[in-house]
């Protein structure tokens, strides 16, 4: 797989009906080794092992309902009274983020209604902070620390 713009970690991968699978530490279950989910795994380690975000307060394909139809958040994050508090869509590292894959995690958080939305493809990350009273997002310079987005 690509080398990605976050840090390594010891990835669990499996074969299973001739298909590659990696381990989720989230869900606690071996997935399809897809490259959407190699960059999530790998976000996903980031976020825990360097910027402090607690595995069990973290979703992975988090289920919501969007105007009547069943979709699927990448990644939610959660404060302690388990409201939500970012949503994270990854995609592929040949994917670019466009105007697009933005469109696609605001209307999810029309139902979450978080203050935080992060979109990686591996390779770039953006993250973006609410701002509800203007009815738009301001865009961050890093990923902030787990304690830094349930602050407020």
């Amino acid at each position: 797989m690509l080398t990605l713009n976050l840090p390594s970690y010891e990835t669990k991968i499996t074969g299973h009906d001739g298909k590659m699978q990696i381990y989720d530490a989230i869900r606690k279950c071996y997935v399809a080794l897809t490259p959407e989910e190699w960059v999530r795994q790998h976000f996903v380690h980031y976020l825990i092992e360097c910027k402090g975000y607690p595995a069990t307060l973290m979703g992975n394909e988090v289920a919501i309902t969007l105007n009547g139809t069943k979709r699927r958040c990448d990644t939610v994050v959660y404060d302690r009274a388990l409201r939500p508090r970012a949503i994270i869509e990854y995609k592929a590292p040949e994917v670019k983020i466009t105007k697009e894959v933005f469109a696609q995690i605001s209307r999810y958080n029309l139902t979450l209604k978080v203050d935080y939305l992060i979109i990686s493809n591996g390779l770039k990350h953006y993250c973006c902070k609410m701002d509800y009273s203007g009815n738009t997002f301001i865009f961050m310079n890093e990923i902030p620390e787990y304690e830094a987005i349930i602050a407020e």
